[in-house]
């Protein structure tokens, strides 16, 4: 199934009011680390459902369509766009990032809690478009770390790093809009893994759940 596509099969029923499954919206400035995270609570057996991004921005060399990002072009992201089957989409750089609509809403009727990866603006959309999803920042140690990171990570021209970087200074001011705000430390996935799992299974027990209206 192309999981771009904008329509959402039916369900033959409702799930009851105090098993709703969490919409979680995991966001934080560019090189904090949220792909890493979120790879490593897969590999660890995280039961929830891994949105995958569609974007128009061509793969990096470690990079597989359909596991890190549905790369697409940019006409195709425009169809998608237009006919109501992005969740939220963004420019990023030049190029667009979108959250398949079909993808969390389908995983969400199933019962599954769903995680999504995306930008700060992002996640300022979907606080407004789904009540009760559960928005966590993913946070650098320091900017001097998350400056490092970036560095590091030789991806972009010095002029596109310090655009990441004066966006990420502007991003970080926008924590205190989340509701829970994990530090990401260097050499300690494990235990940034194991706080998002944590909060997870505490909104849970609260009851706490996201209404399907996409």
């Amino acid at each position: 199934m192309d999981p771009t596509a904008s329509r959402v099969p039916e369900t033959k029923q409702s799930i009851p009011e105090d098993r709703r499954p969490l919409l979680i919206v995991l966001s934080g400035p560019s090189g904090v680390g949220k792909d890493t995270v979120l790879a490593r609570m897969r590999e660890l057996g995280s039961p929830c459902h891994f949105v995958v991004t569609a974007t128009t921005r061509p793969p990096r060399d470690s990079e597989r369509d359909g596991v890190d990002y549905i790369f697409i072009s940019g006409p195709r992201f425009q169809a998608l766009k237009e006919a109501g089957g992005l969740l939220e989409w963004a420019n990023v750089y030049g190029y667009f990032y979108g959250v398949p609509r079909a993808q969390v809403a389908e995983a969400l009727r199933e019962g599954k809690d769903v995680i999504i990866k995306i930008d700060v603006q992002g996640a300022a959309t979907i606080r407004r478009r789904v009540p009760g999803a559960l928005f966590i920042f993913l946070a650098p140690p320091s900017m001097d770390e998350l400056t490092k990171r970036l560095s590091e990570r030789m991806t972009e021209s010095p002029d596109t790093l310090r655009r990441r970087l004066d966006t990420a200074r502007s991003e970080m001011r926008e924590a205190v809009h989340f509701d829970h705000v994990v530090n990401n430390h260097s050499g300690r996935v494990d235990d940034t893994a194991a706080e998002i799992e944590r909060i997870v299974a505490l909104q849970k027990r609260a009851g706490a759940g996201s209404r399907i209206e996409l």
